[in-house]
């Protein structure tokens, strides 16, 4: 009776290690508490962006992005921020923000949601370059708090 027992123990505590290693697994392939936050626009850049549609559409992809549970939920977020990237690549941007600046940081931006889908799609860690996305993603936001708080006229430097 002790040897049956025994045996219902080890096949319990087996399963057990098994659930523990696969839980692990899930785990090590993305991590949510490693993303940086989201970096806020000021108020001038908020009310300059307010009516780009495609520009919001991207800020509640990368919102999901925050609310991942499992390797399916990841694929599908970077699946839609890839189509909302190429709309917001599509789309006019306001005048404030068509610049070389803001349309080179879209691209890399880019570059790091294609290098996250990629990472899924080969089943490997996708934490180090949904990292790198984060803030490919934020110095785009960045850099539209720095145009607005710039307020050097280059005309007037040009006329010089």
């Amino acid at each position: 009776m002790s040897i049956f027992f025994l045996i219902l123990l080890s096949v319990a505590c087996q399963e057990s290690v098994s659930e523990n290693a696969d839980k692990k697994k899930e785990q090590q392939f993305f991590q949510v508490e490693a993303l940086p936050q989201r970096v806020n626009l000021n108020a001038k850049a908020s009310d300059i962006s307010k009516e780009w549609i495609e520009f919001n559409a991207l800020n509640t992809g990368f919102d999901a992005l925050f609310t991942v549970e499992n390797e399916e939920d990841l694929a599908f977020v970077l699946d839609d921020l890839v189509e909302k990237q190429k709309s917001l690549e599509e789309s006019e941007y306001p005048p404030a923000f068509d610049l070389p600046q803001v349309r080179s940081r879209q691209k890399v931006m880019k570059t790091f949601i294609l290098k996250t889908r990629a990472a899924v799609d080969y089943r490997v860690d996708a934490t180090e370059p949904a990292v790198e996305m984060m803030e490919a993603y934020n110095d785009m936001r960045n850099q539209f708090n720095v145009i607005v708080n710039n307020t050097l006229d280059t005309q007037l430097l040009l006329d010089e």
